[in-house]
This record gives C-alpha cells, sequence and structure tokens, in this order.
C-alpha cells in the first residue's frame, strides 16, 4: 500500500536558478521550490521533493522584500495562497492592467494566458505556496519579451526547448539549438489585458471570509460550486477546526494537504503524525485517513483533490 508523503516546511530545498530572471536586478534574490511533480523550472538544480504525479503540481516562492518574480504566463491554472507576508500581484503587459494585495491565507487563482508578477511588498522574508494545472504544467512559462532581453544583457539564455544557460559560466546552447523565440506582436495582441474590476471578484479569496464559511462545514474555495467558480483539473477546500470530523475518509483522487495555521493530527492505517504550519502532505488516492485539529487556538489547511477533469484553460469571465 502507497504511504502518504511529507514535505516539512523547514526541509524545503531552494532553488536561486530556477527561471530566467535569475541574474535580473530586484529578482535575483528569489527563491523557488517544486514539492510535489516536475514543476516549471527552467535549471537543473531544482530540487524536486515528491515525485508523484497527481494531476497537478504544488511549488512555493520565497522572497525578500521588494524582490520581484517578472511577469509571465502559464498555459493552465496557477494558483497562490500567502503563507507568509504581503505580496502585491499585478497583471498586464507591462505590469499595468491592475494589481492586488494579498494577505496572510488569502488565494488568487490566476486566470490563464495573462500576463502575471508579484512582489513581496512586506517587511520580511515571505512565502507563497503554490498549485499548478496539469502534470506537465501546460509546457512550462511563457515570458514578456522585455523579461527575456533583460536576462540575457546578464548572461542567461533559454533555450527553445526550455532549458536555462548561463553565459557567465561558460555555458552556450548546443549545436542546432535556438534561444527561446520572443512572442511576435500579433501573438501578444491575444493575450488578455484584463483589467481589475473583473479580476478580483471572480478570482481572489480571502482567508477570513473562508474561515467564517468553513466554521461548520469544508468552504469549497476553487471549483465548479465555489467561491471561485473554475475546473482547472483539481478542486480545493479549506478546513478548519469545525469543519472536518475525526472519522477516517477516502478520497478517489490524488489529495493533498497544506497547513496554513495550527497542527494537525493525520492517521492511517495504524500510522499517525502531527502535520505543522507550512508543511505538505501527499495522500495517495483511496487510503482511509483521518485529519483533526491536535491542539487548541487558529487552525487551517487548504484541501486540495484531483478532479480528473483535463487542465487546460481555467475558466475567463470574458
Amino acid at each position: 500500500m502507497t504511504q502518504p508523503e511529507i514535505v516539512r516546511y523547514g526541509e524545503l530545498k531552494p532553488c536561486r536558478t530556477a527561471f530566467i530572471d535569475a541574474h535580473s536586478p530586484g529578482s535575483d534574490q528569489k527563491e523557488n521550490f517544486t514539492i510535489i511533480g516536475a514543476g516549471v523550472a527552467e535549471s537543473p538544480d531544482q530540487h524536486v521533493h515528491i515525485k508523484a504525479t497527481p494531476g497537478f503540481n504544488i511549488g512555493a516562492a520565497g522572497q525578500p522584500p521588494k524582490c520581484v518574480n517578472s511577469l509571465h504566463f502559464h498555459n493552465t491554472a496557477e494558483v497562490f495562497f500567502v503563507l507568509s507576508g504581503k505580496w502585491r500581484f499585478f497583471w498586464g503587459l507591462n505590469g499595468d492592467a491592475g494589481e492586488v494585495i494579498l494577505q496572510e491565507g488569502d488565494i488568487f487563482n490566476i486566470p490563464t494566458r495573462v500576463f502575471r508578477g508579484f512582489e513581496n511588498v512586506g517587511t520580511d522574508y515571505g512565502m507563497i505556496m503554490a498549485i499548478l494545472g496539469g502534470d506537465d504544467s501546460g509546457g512550462g512559462v511563457i515570458w514578456a519579451p522585455h523579461v527575456l532581453e533583460t536576462a540575457q544583457s546578464h548572461g542567461l539564455v533559454l533555450s527553445e526547448s526550455g532549458i536555462l544557460y548561463d553565459t557567465k559560466k561558460g555555458q552556450v546552447l548546443p549545436a542546432g539549438e535556438q534561444p527561446m523565440a520572443k512572442l511576435s506582436e500579433a501573438q501578444l495582441a491575444e493575450i488578455s489585458e484584463t483589467p481589475v474590476s473583473e479580476v478580483v471578484p471572480d478570482y481572489v479569496a480571502r482567508y477570513w471570509d473562508m474561515m467564517a464559511l468553513a466554521r461548520n462545514k469544508p468552504c469549497p474555495v476553487i471549483g465548479a460550486a465555489s467561491l471561485i467558480k473554475d475546473k482547472p483539473g483539481f478542486e480545493v477546500e479549506l478546513l478548519t477546526r469545525g469543519s472536518i470530523a475525526a472519522d477516517a475518509y477516502r478520497n478517489p483522487q490524488h489529495e493533498v494537504l497544506m497547513v496554513f495555521r495550527g497542527h494537525w493530527h493525520l492517521s492511517w492505517q495504524g500510522h499517525e503524525l502531527v502535520l505543522n504550519p507550512g508543511d505538505t502532505c501527499w495522500i495517495p488516492p483511496n487510503l482511509a485517513h483521518g485529519l483533526e485539529v491536535c491542539v487548541s487556538g487558529e487552525a487551517s489547511l487548504y484541501r486540495i483533490s484531483g478532479t480528473g477533469d483535463a487542465a487546460g484553460l481555467t475558466w475567463q469571465k470574458k
């Protein structure tokens, strides 16, 4: 019987060379983490903690204050929740189509094929946790043209096959391999410049609103009949102390538990462990397991379940 696998927050292994903007001023201090699945890293230096492929990927980004993750988009879902700190998310080709500030616990289902970036605007190192749709995350990251240009001026070149090369270390593209082509003007014209008035109501859920709704039952956060109505290949719920019974249950799909607050007791087939804030736990399908809060005080976690839906384009209002 396949057993749950857990990645403790304190055991996360960061990569500072994961993406094309690793040398770009203002972005060169960010750390990226691949927790479950292949992720979308462009560097072989990225460590993968759990290699399961549950139909979605789990990752994270850690950044000091004022550090920015450069503008990019994905062809599949990208969902973030703030584990620590205060974050500004912005979007549009030039990052000026709209922005929203997220606090700890807030969650953002970012529309597909919209350029997005994010910045730690808090006073301390912050961490955001990410859920990416699909086992292969839809072909990786598509960067805004100016991001590729800036990176190349600082010695980093992305190949057409999605591999990063550092010319400052003497690395060169293999024979016959070309740099990743920048999006053409025609392609850029097809990318949505979604205004903030459409993004925030339909794609952002606030932590304390969800906590109120999760008082007596799990709060459905992302799904066909949830606060954020979408079918990106997975569903997201927020659980708190009163919203789940201690009785064991089975999930026919892959399940991932991501603790935000408190300490949670997980049990299965004679085994048990405690999940702490920042921990991520993968539960294999159909494994009977129980979950309950084991200390007093605030307690919450995000539960992600695969749905078997195609993990293609997420729902968009227009």
